[in-house]
């Protein structure tokens, strides 16, 4: 029988079969299935002693079970098989890697990324390989995993190093996105003076790098620099509202001061630098027990759990899928615009609201794929951290007038890819 492919549809109604812009003079498109073949990659689940079964299902059943997100590229994909009596995996190599652009030696850019096994790296790093770049990997694996990566590991383009961005690193490079630093409150207050010793001391040793190789140099800034705003939405002038001394100060300032560091390279030394700063994303490869709310939901509702709701649920939130954000950081580090820009998307929901389109779509797609309907999960309320934002929405002009960019998925197609991905990996026993 065959698989029922399930199409993705950004805010117009159009169906998104590409991601990437085609912006000042680089064009960043790749297809979409592609792009799934290598987040949507999953072991192939087999009994124990079932020789045959590892014969056979590489070409039918896995398949015909990733053909509803990704299809056709099987050849391009690891045949790691899980073993559920044993709950052991054996992992396999490629067999070949995805094909990727064969760009001219003038045209190919030698990029160093740090933080590049991480969520969001992870992805540029799958978008800047298929596009033909020669890409080093940074990364000290405190938060990242070898495994976000690791279908790349071998390849003529690509390396991975192993490296804490606090200490100096030498290389030559074209490009440097530097988007070192745990992310989510639970990693970044465990270890508060680490992470502002990572955002200071890593972006120092990075522009002392750009400086020195005069490569473009585009660090990650965050929405947090804000802090609690007192301006609605936030627009790149706004200085923020931030508590320096409270538990969140270590990624808040320790940001707010990289940023500091980035400017004061480009007046003092010319460094060609970009700064974005980039605002509650979510997707595929998310660490499902980081602490933030998208993967939170998501893997509650999956577990048949109870929903957790911090405070009265009607703080707001505004939430990108990663394709938008990779999008908007190409094209950042592409364009001339070396002012600070939000990158993010404008559609703002309660977490109330948020928490019962995440418990309706995972319904949906259990139903789909013919789970039998149990006890509706309930959505229960907890008390609010300390220094947990009120509200929290972009204003993206200028990246619509500057790089000509602007979101393209819907909560709605974004969670529902971000649900299968989690359930295939429950199924696997990654969760």
């Amino acid at each position: 029988m065959s698989p029922s492919y399930i199409k993705t549809f950004d805010k117009e109604g159009n169906e998104i079969t590409t991601v990437g812009l085609d912006r000042f003079g680089f064009d960043s498109r790749v297809p979409l299935d592609v792009l799934r073949s290598l987040y949507l990659r999953s072991h192939y689940i087999i009994s124990n002693n079932d020789t045959k079964a590892i014969v056979n299902l590489s070409d039918k059943e896995a398949e015909a079970e990733h053909a509803k997100l990704s299809s056709g590229y099987t050849l391009f994909q690891p045949t790691s098989i899980y073993f559920p009596e044993t709950a052991s995996v054996s992992y396999s190599t490629l067999s070949r890697f995805p094909p990727v652009k064969l760009l001219p030696l003038s045209q190919r850019k030698r990029v160093l990324v740090t933080g590049g096994a991480g969520f969001v790296g992870s992805h540029l790093v799958d978008r800047l390989m298929l596009l033909g770049h020669e890409v080093t990997v940074l990364d000290n694996f405190f938060t990242g995993s070898k495994t976000t990566v690791s279908h790349w590991v071998g390849h003529p383009n690509f390396e991975l190093v192993r490296h804490d961005v606090v200490e100096p690193f030498m290389i030559e490079c074209d490009q440097i996105y530097h988007l070192a630093c745990p992310a989510s409150p639970p990693h970044y207050q465990v270890n508060a003076v680490k992470t502002i010793k990572t955002s200071f001391m890593g972006t120092l040793n990075m522009l002392g790098l750009a400086k020195r190789t005069k490569a473009r140099f585009l660090t990650s800034s965050t929405s947090e620099i804000y802090g609690d705003p007192e301006v609605h939405p936030q627009h790149e002038d706004y200085w923020g509202h931030v508590n320096p001394i409270g538990p969140r100060a270590c990624y808040d300032e320790g940001k707010r001061v990289a940023e500091t560091l980035t400017y004061g390279f480009q007046r003092q030394d010319g460094v060609d630098v970009r700064v974005a700063r980039i605002f509650n994303t979510y997707g595929p490869r998310m660490n499902p027990y980081d602490g933030r709310v998208v993967s939170n939901f998501i893997v509650q509702a999956l577990k048949g759990e109870d929903m957790t709701v911090y405070g009265d649920g009607t703080q707001t939130r505004s939430f990108q899928y990663i394709h938008d954000l990779i999008d908007g950081l190409i094209a950042l580090m592409g364009s001339d615009e070396s002012r600070p820009v939000n990158i993010g998307n404008g559609d703002e929901f309660t977490i109330g609201e948020f928490a019962e389109l995440v418990r309706e779509i995972v319904e949906k797609v259990q139903a789909e794929d013919g789970i039998p309907h149990q006890k509706r999960v309930e959505i229960v309320h907890k008390p609010m951290p300390t220094d947990d934002p009120q509200k929290r929405r972009p204003d993206t002009t200028r990246a619509k007038q500057s790089l000509g960019w602007q979101p393209r998925w819907t909560a709605r197609m974004g969670i529902e890819e971000m649900v299968r991905y989690y359930k295939a990996k429950l199924a696997e026993g990654d969760l």
